[in-house]
């Protein structure tokens, strides 16, 4: 809702046949619906013990800095792409590894691999941006497709979802968990297979490699979490 709401006007150049309720509403009620939800997430999230409430207030702040002024961490591809990066992946996880074990502090593999996987979340975010880079250009904010251009950034993009795969997957198999290290890195050869394709026309194939290679990426999570479950390197 913040973000549609800041960026109504960037939304209706990219996507003008998208329905965005908060963009749409008349007045400033989009304003208003998204420091409601927040101010009732925060309430909610104080009942949840110490660590979701840290987390939630950092992911509440992350969230209003990246789109509303004075701040905007999304005028700056790499501010922006980080921001979003750490609310999408690492802070939900800790957040959920904190309630599995009754409000407590999650385990240094369950903090080391969320944070791993927030980094490699930045070429996400990249990645997402692409469909943008008409409205970004008008509206001038400088997402990394707009600084970089498609071809550098899709680059870029690749790099920094694979590497933090790489050290997770090494990090399994130090912690004892060789298959599940070597499911990692499974997803991550045919993740590396369709990036190939992707890099040939980086902002037409930029939806396709959405659809396909995220949820590579996802499921490599899913994988960890997985392991550790199991008590990797608690």
């Amino acid at each position: 809702a913040i973000n549609d709401w800041f960026d109504r006007e960037v939304d209706a150049i990219n996507e003008p046949h998208r329905a965005i309720p908060s963009g749409r509403m008349p007045g400033a009620w989009g304003l208003y619906v998204a420091i409601a939800w927040s101010l009732m997430s925060t309430a909610f999230a104080w009942t949840l013990g110490p660590w979701v409430f840290g987390a939630s207030l950092l992911g509440l702040a992350l969230a209003w800095a990246y789109s509303a002024p004075p701040m905007r961490l999304k005028e700056n591809g790499w501010l922006g792409s980080t921001a979003c990066a750490f609310c999408y992946e690492g802070l939900p996880w800790i957040t959920g590894s904190a309630l599995m074990v009754g409000g407590g502090a999650p385990s240094s593999a369950t903090l080391t691999c969320a944070l791993l996987y927030s980094a490699g979340a930045v070429g996400i975010m990249t990645l997402n941006d692409f469909k943008s880079i008409n409205g970004d250009r008008q509206m001038g904010l400088r997402s990394l497709p707009v600084q970089l251009g498609a071809r550098r950034a899709a680059r870029l993009a690749c790099a920094g979802m694979a590497l933090p795969q790489v050290a997770v997957a090494a990090l399994l198999f130090t912690w004892g968990h060789a298959g599940h290290g070597l499911a990692v890195a499974g997803v991550l050869l045919a993740q590396c297979v369709l990036m190939r394709r992707w890099l040939t026309r980086p902002r037409e194939l930029a939806p396709w490699y959405n659809a396909t290679g995220v949820s590579l990426y996802v499921s490599g999570m899913m994988i960890t979490a997985f392991a550790l479950r199991a008590g990797a390197g608690a």
